[in-house]
């Protein structure tokens, strides 16, 4: 075939992928109908990770090789957004401002067609959420390198609000600038969390650059902007948000670098079968106590995925427990471990069980 005839053959086929979206936007349309006259919610997120997960072992059953599975679940999660925004308008809070990786996390699970709110701190994530002018907030609650993020652990604790999902990011952190002459380069901006995972880099190639803390990655990108002499350590959208060259790419100290984001609501979400849980808790302050807590989740056969004290509030040199476990808290063991839990700690919450991320 020449081009002209393959051309054709592909402008038939996006017209029938046209089609196909104009008939899928009608069913979406329907079932936010259908969900309302029932007193549904419109949003079930649960819903959507199941229909990506099908398609993908679809693709994978039927033997596909030319489309890319890796395309497969942004294609599709634009299209479920596009479809979601017929049914309810919905708005998102994300920690910003915009280019930041917590917004690339919410763009990755929620797509592009809800409204996103940037809050320029974490609590104000909670507050937009707990004020009810957002659905949903997604903030950053631990990193691969430089472990937990304080802010979000504490907001948890003095909020009411659940974990409903989780997202974790491949971080891949990046030297911009306005030019990419590293021997020009005067100051290196960017979050103290971004600095620090790159730190062993920053000291072999910019020995002798200042390093200056910047509220987010995107500020520091906003910053270096406006100054010929600066670089700044960001992500690869803050660069292109803010019309600079990317000098260096994957400049972090550890090539497996990942961030887990959560998704926060006023809800946790109901079992899907491949669950973990959240929660927080504090001992009495007595010998042995930590480890009498401990035995509960391993005489009900509980694993502990994660667990990390943080200073209690309240308390001078007492401290919380934020722990991870595998499986729902409506799981029976993890029921049972959690009421036990209860009768011998000073204090138990539960922050919200929700499916592991994909």
């Amino acid at each position: 075939m020449s081009i002209d005839d393959i051309r054709r053959q592909i402008d038939a086929v996006d017209e029938r992928i046209l089609d196909l979206l104009e008939e899928r936007a009608k069913l979406a349309a329907e079932a936010g109908t259908a969900k309302r006259a029932a007193g549904q919610a419109l949003y079930d997120p649960e819903r959507e990770q199941r229909v990506l997960a099908r398609l993908e072992a679809l693709h994978a059953e039927r033997g596909a090789v030319e489309f890319p599975k890796s395309s497969l679940r942004p294609v599709f999660r634009e299209i479920i957004s596009a479809c979601l925004s017929l049914e309810q308008p919905m708005n998102v809070a994300f920690f910003g401002p915009a280019g930041t990786f917590t917004h690339m996390a919410a763009l990755s699970f929620f797509g592009l067609a809800v409204r996103y709110v940037e809050a320029t701190t974490i609590p104000g994530v909670f507050d937009a959420v707990t004020r009810g002018t957002v659905a949903y907030g997604v903030v950053p609650i631990e990193n691969s390198t430089e472990g937990a993020v304080t802010f979000t652990l504490d907001s948890l604790l003095d909020s009411r609000l659940m974990i409903r999902s989780e997202i974790v990011l491949d971080i891949s952190q990046c030297l911009v600038g306005r030019h990419a002459e590293l021997g020009r380069i005067q100051r290196v901006y960017s979050h103290p969390q971004a600095l620090a995972q790159c730190r062993g880099w920053l000291a072999q190639n910019l020995p002798h650059a200042q390093l200056v803390v910047a509220p987010s990655t995107s500020a520091a990108a906003r910053e270096v902007a406006a100054d010929e002499g600066a670089a700044a350590v960001s992500s690869r959208l803050a660069a292109e948000l803010s019309g600079l060259l990317v000098i260096r790419e994957g400049i972090q100290d550890r090539a497996q670098n990942a961030t887990r984001f959560v998704v926060i609501a006023t809800e946790d979400a109901p079992p899907t079968g491949r669950d973990k849980t959240s929660l927080v808790f504090s001992t009495r302050h007595e010998r042995g106590a930590l480890k009498h807590v401990l035995e509960i989740f391993e005489e009900q056969g509980v694993n502990l995925t994660r667990i990390e004290s943080r200073p209690a509030p309240d308390k001078l040199w007492e401290y919380v427990f934020f722990t991870d476990l595998e499986g729902h808290r409506s799981d029976p063991a993890i029921a049972r471990a959690i009421e036990r839990l209860s009768e011998m700690s000073a204090m138990v919450r539960l922050l919200g069980s929700y499916p592991r991320s994909a």
